[in-house]
């Protein structure tokens, strides 16, 4: 079992956590945001938080306070930019994101998932592959399809929603990267389809949500169909070289659920991996922020 954090990334820093919220610092602001995991008690003062903060997000009011919510406002500190920049390196390169302040608490990156953009690199540098084929499922702004791409990949981003979509191309120009092909579609309709025409994959990256909808109102929920979705990438992996990797966030699925669904469709795989991906505060606090399965061969 493996707990993985981002590393040297000057960028970001997860300065304290606790009290059901998080001090971030992206880029040169410091958000504040809701974490309904951080059960614990801040180590800095409500004065010292308030003192740092550019931005704060407060949800929506309903004559009660929900932990769960998410909906709601930004209440900004003057100096504070709508929407600003960040880099990530990557060896020697590096991938940029534009950030954004959203009504849903997101700013465009969910920066524990970097420990996965060094493996999707890693893989793709290392596979004796010219050009792998990448597939990067319910994809959101795309920081594993911009990781997948610099390290040489031909990669198809998918995802539901035309203005995230959007979203990752800015970012892919940011990035100075090209050539990503954008599919604005369901994700199980996609994978369903390209099963039947054939086509095969070197890497999958399989991020769903609890819950979601197709462009056209299809309905996602995780745990009625995880397993068709699992068995459906199985049919577009590669048989020789390839990596696979399955993240969930949202339902509170342990790395050993993750474990048992990809074995029961895969059989044995190879050099797997699974755990928790988490960000360390600055007064070392640990705050788990997902789960993940990945192998490859």
């Amino acid at each position: 079992m493996l707990l993985l954090k981002p590393l040297h990334w000057n960028d970001y820093e997860l300065i304290d956590s606790g009290g059901y919220k998080k001090l971030e610092k992206f880029g040169e602001f410091f958000l504040a945001r809701p974490e309904p995991q951080a059960v614990w008690r801040p180590s800095l003062s409500e004065q010292e938080w308030d003192s740092k903060v550019n931005a704060t997000f407060k949800r929506a009011s309903n004559g009660k306070e929900k932990l769960d919510g998410e909906k709601g406002e930004w209440l900004l500190k003057k100096g504070m930019a709508q929407q600003w920049y960040i880099n990530y390196p990557l060896n020697d390169t590096k991938i940029s994101f534009r950030l954004g302040l959203t009504a849903f608490k997101h700013v465009g990156i969910f920066p524990e998932q970097a420990s996965n953009w060094d493996y999707i690199y890693k893989r793709i540098k290392e596979m004796p592959v010219e050009k792998p084929k990448v597939l990067n499922l319910f994809a959101y702004t795309g920081g594993a399809s911009l990781a997948a791409k610099a390290a040489g990949a031909d990669v198809v981003h998918v995802d539901s929603v035309k203005q995230v979509i959007n979203w990752s191309r800015e970012n892919m120009e940011a990035s100075q990267l090209n050539d990503i092909r954008w599919v604005v579609e369901d994700a199980m309709k996609f994978v369903q389809r390209e099963a039947r025409r054939g086509n095969k994959y070197h890497g999958i990256i399989l991020d769903p949500p609890a819950y979601g909808r197709g462009p056209k109102g299809e309905k996602w929920v995780i745990q009625e169909q995880i397993h068709e979705m699992i068995s459906a990438c199985k049919e577009l992996l590669s048989p020789t070289h390839h990596f696979f990797i399955l993240n969930l966030y949202s339902i509170g699925f342990s790395a050993l659920v993750q474990e048992t669904l990809v074995q029961s469709v895969f059989g044995t795989v190879s050099h797997p991996e699974m755990g928790e991906l988490y960000l360390e505060d600055s007064f070392n606090k640990k705050l788990p922020l997902g789960t993940f399965y990945r192998f490859y061969k």
